[in-house]
């Protein structure tokens, strides 16, 4: 924890404290920022005040005393509510606004990790409370140099397996076949090559399992790949280091604008022509609106960029969004 770096924070945002709060581990921010142990066992609250001036102070039940013992403050224990009370009465006497990991009316869902009944319990002391997101922002979502290294890395690698995946597929399809289980083990294994890790298998997804976010293969669901099918994949993995970021990328590939394409000089026109030509089979895999002002070019040998709009979507010279899209 930088705690004069916090206090910093807190002086130019005007607050007076900052104010972590945590019961059987309900806040994970407060032990990143805090530098606190994950695996403390909380069977009884705990608080923890950083004033934007002067020495931080600890509230602790008399089971669990030593929870914040690594920490820099003035400590005081309760048992009974009345005592907890009177605690935090002491503890936020001379301070109005006190940040705590709040967010109004939930707008930002993982900031707001403090309970409604302790949120009333420091306004019923006449406290102003605040949202941390801004203070979250500075000290927990900031990534360093070495993490940004970390999903660069994870981008290149998995950039290259996602290539290489629809190599293998488009090779196993044209040669009896594969399914969806057998080609997510087969990412698993090039991330194990790659030292990269994941909480959870790739999304490898044919044709309707492609419309279902968090399908997930296995081997009793799996749906075989052929060629000519549309293939979604939905990757993401880290490298297996401390502290490493996340890369995730999702990739479809359709063999029907490989096809059609060979017709056509440059992917925008390509959608100008399916969109003439109501009877064509792309159009029924994909609603693509284009205007003029929007033209992809491929950057990438061997990749066709299309531009896929959804549906109701207006648009504009600068409002458009690109998917990348193999052809196996």
């Amino acid at each position: 924890m930088d705690l004069a770096a916090i206090q910093s924070a807190l002086r130019e945002r005007n607050v007076d404290a900052w104010l972590f709060y945590d019961h059987h581990h309900r806040d994970p921010i407060a032990y990143r920022t805090l530098g606190l142990p994950d695996n403390l066992m909380v069977t009884r609250r705990w608080f923890y005040l950083i004033p934007a001036e002067g020495e931080p102070r600890k509230l602790v039940h008399k089971i669990e005393p030593g929870h914040l013992d690594s920490l820099p403050g003035e400590k005081r224990s309760y048992s009974a509510w009345q005592e907890l009370f009177d605690g935090l009465k002491q503890m936020l006497s001379g301070h109005r606004d006190i940040a705590m990991q709040y967010s109004p009316n939930n707008g930002i869902f993982t900031i707001s990790l403090v309970d409604g009944g302790t949120i009333d319990l420091v306004r019923g002391l006449g406290k102003n409370v605040v949202s941390s997101g801004d203070l979250v922002a500075l000290f927990e979502a900031t990534l360093t140099e070495e993490q940004i290294k970390s999903h660069f890395a994870a981008r290149d690698a998995i950039d290259a397996i996602t290539a290489a995946a629809f190599q293998e597929i488009g090779r196993r399809a044209r040669n009896g076949g594969t399914n969806e289980f057998e080609m997510q083990q087969w990412i698993l294994e090039a991330f194990r090559r790659e030292n990269l890790i994941t909480g959870d298998g790739p999304v490898v997804a044919a044709n309707k399992n492609s419309g279902d976010p968090h399908y997930e293969p296995t081997s009793a669901n799996a749906l075989p790949i052929r060629e000519g099918d549309f293939v979604l994949l939905d990757i993401w993995a880290k490298k297996n280091t401390p502290n490493a970021v996340y890369y995730d990328i999702t990739c479809r590939s359709q063999s029907e604008f490989r096809r059609h394409s060979k017709r056509c000089a440059r992917p925008a026109r390509l959608g100008r022509n399916l969109l003439r030509n109501r009877s064509h089979p792309a159009r029924r895999l994909l609603d693509i609106r284009l205007t003029r002002a929007c033209e992809a070019r491929s950057n990438w040998p061997g990749w066709e960029l299309i531009l896929f709009i959804a549906p109701g979507t207006q648009l504009g010279p600068k409002c458009t969004r690109m998917a990348r899209t193999w052809m196996i």
